[in-house]
């Protein structure tokens, strides 16, 4: 991190403004020496200060230059912000010029990468800064927000200290045997100490695996024999025609998408193919493409038609989807009944040009994932697939140390899966990732962040 990065912080379009943002070693240095107006390098930290750029006595634009000084700025190095008009191609010019004057162009997330291995922030701020750009609501901005102030991180700091101190009154024993007055750590204490630490992130997981829902939205599989409705309901929920409906079996014949918000929470809806068997080869395309969005899908609305009996099809399509999580819709309601509701525990009847029928649907969603009511959900628990994962193998490694524990293991063994469940989820807040995982995480920001 010896160079200076530069880069532009802005969407690249006609606008109002454009920021080229600058860090490193050399960056009021390199700014100073484009612009006219207040002397950089003799500007107070946090400062705005009007001028031009130029160029060889020639104004290229009229800006506003921020300046802020190690460590007290964003990615703890000088930063320096030029504010300019938003046109295209000044932008671009006051890029190349900052190029030309000994700055390196700045990788996708370099500024919040540098912003993490200068100590500013943690991985778990530093993904958070990510969440906040790519929100779709106002549930997933606030999560973001309360992440991005470090909740996460004092969450998992208090969690591993708990561990910790158990893993040092171990250490203890085992060094210093002749210390009596230390706590005496046996198996049996380890015990239910163990066990209350993995009751607790269990409870943990279980909260972020909701919070991961509210963030990335319920992939959603709309799936059933041809003609039952799947499309009209896709049209309802989307409040728009998108998919094409008409009374002809087999009209769909590739997987149609969309995306709704109910209450704040996203559901990322797939229409698919009529399940049946065809000769049609397209069509035979399409139904293997429905199974296979079957089998990924988080929530699976399985349809049903009111006035139909039930076929052996739809016998099948409900024994293949039983250990899946599933609601079950019988459309058609308006018309005569002709299925036998005996084979359903559990169903939504409704009609899909019906408004009430498809808020009670709407309604059924947020029930089968806990989600009815959205205002006391605790926003401080972890929300990527990434953070989670560390998560499940720090309860393993726990899980691990309590087996071990009930198995009469020696505790310096026991001590092993405790040190294991302390450094994943040491992992989480960046500590001991390689680099390469490191440049990975930060490769899929946006570039001038």
């Amino acid at each position: 991190m010896e160079d200076t990065i530069v880069a532009i912080s802005t969407a690249l379009s006609k606008s109002a403004i454009s920021i080229i943002r600058l860090s490193g070693p050399l960056a009021i240095n390199i700014a100073s020496g484009l612009f006219k107006g207040e002397n950089l390098l003799k500007a107070k930290a946090n400062t705005i200060n009007y001028g031009h750029i130029i160029v060889e006595d020639e104004i290229v634009d009229e800006v506003l230059v921020s300046v802020f000084k190690a460590p007290k700025s964003f990615t703890g190095e000088d930063v320096v912000e030029i504010n300019c008009h938003g046109g295209i191609y000044v932008t671009n010019k006051i890029l190349d010029i900052c190029l030309e004057r000994g700055c390196r162009l700045a990788e996708p997330g370099e500024f919040t990468k540098r912003a993490f291995l200068n100590g500013r922030i943690d991985l778990t701020q530093a993904e958070s800064v990510m969440d906040v750009i790519e929100a779709k609501t106002s549930l997933s901005l606030k999560m973001a927000t309360y992440g991005l102030r470090g909740d996460i991180r004092r969450m998992i700091e208090d969690f591993r200290d708990e561990i910790l101190q158990m893993i040092l009154k171990i250490e203890v024993n085992i060094d210093y045997p002749e210390y009596e007055d230390e706590e005496q750590i046996t198996v049996d204490v380890l015990k239910p100490r163990t066990e209350a630490l993995i009751e607790k992130i269990q409870k943990i997981i279980n909260k972020s695996e909701t919070s991961f829902i509210l963030k990335e939205g319920i992939s959603t599989a709309i799936i059933g024999k041809p003609n039952v409705g799947k499309s009209s309901l896709l049209n309802a929920l989307l409040k728009e025609d998108k998919a094409i409906v008409t009374d002809i079996a087999g009209t769909t014949r590739d997987t149609v998408e969309g995306v709704i918000n109910i209450g704040g929470i996203i559901l990322n809806l797939i229409d698919t193919a009529g399940i049946r068997t065809t000769n049609d080869v397209v069509e035979r395309i399409g139904v293997e493409k429905s199974l296979a969005v079957m089998e990924k899908a988080a929530l699976i609305i399985l349809m049903f038609d009111y006035s139909t009996p039930l076929s052996a099809a739809d016998l099948k399509l409900l024994d293949e989807t039983k250990n899946k999580t599933r609601i079950i819709v019988i459309n058609k309601q308006d018309l005569e009944q002709r299925i036998d509701l005996s084979h359903f525990d559990d169903y939504v009847l409704l009609s899909t040009f019906n408004v009430q029928d498809i808020e009670k649907l709407e309604k059924k969603i947020k029930e089968v994932f806990n989600l009815s009511d959205l205002s006391d959900i605790d926003y401080t628990y972890i929300s990527n697939t990434r953070q989670i994962a560390k998560m499940k193998a720090a309860n393993q490694a726990l899980h691990d140390a309590y087996q071990s524990a009930l198995n009469g293991q020696p505790i310096d063994i026991i001590n092993i899966d405790l040190r294991l469940a302390w450094l994943y989820l040491g992992e989480i807040l960046g500590e001991g990732n390689p680099d390469e995982v490191i440049s990975q995480l930060f490769s899929k920001f946006c570039l001038g962040k």
